[in-house]
């Protein structure tokens, strides 16, 4: 039996699913790196998460609640603790937005800001090989969200406001 293919080669099953907004920027500053990652709120999410397995063991946390205007800060937490802070999180988050949380060091920084975007801030460009090595396509620019607004513009969304609250209270985060 012969198969004939048209001229067409197919597309690859992730050429076909993904969203040709999805990527990331990667630039050199003058003393560090950067990066902008949009995905949709899920995924950006999820990757916010899954991007703490590379950070030592103990990280600071600032955690804002744009909504309420509350505010929190930690020093020298323990990573697993935030990243299960975060998984409790992520439904919440990725549904309503508007809370910005950074897991950091002296070495890097990862922030989700309130839009849902991702940014990577480092010393060192290792977070270009990890961002690819998750499947991510560098790209010259990426496609910021469209809908961005002030706080008093957000959507009440009292169940994240609770979540966020007992979050940085579970992780013992000073106001501030």
């Amino acid at each position: 039996m012969v198969f004939f293919r048209g001229r067409n080669p197919e597309m690859s099953l992730r050429s076909r699913f993904s969203r040709s907004a999805d990527g990331f920027t990667f630039i050199k500053e003058e003393e560090h790196y950067s990066a902008h990652v949009v995905l949709n709120a899920e995924r950006v999410v999820d990757l916010f998460h899954t991007l703490t397995e590379h950070l030592p063991p103990a990280v600071d946390v600032a955690l804002d609640d744009i909504r309420s205007h509350r505010k929190w800060k930690g020093d020298n937490l323990a990573l697993p603790d935030v990243r299960e802070a975060i998984a409790r999180l992520k439904v919440p988050l990725a549904t309503n937005g508007g809370v910005e949380f950074s897991v950091y060091t002296t070495e890097d920084q990862l922030t989700l800001n309130g839009y849902l975007e991702l940014f990577v801030y480092s010393r060192t460009d290792r977070w270009l090989y990890i961002l690819e090595g998750k499947g991510l396509e560098e790209q010259k620019r990426v496609r910021t969200r469209s809908w961005k607004f002030k706080a008093e513009d957000y959507p009440p969304a009292p169940d994240l406001g609770d979540a966020v609250a007992a979050a940085a209270e579970r992780l013992a985060l000073t106001p501030g």
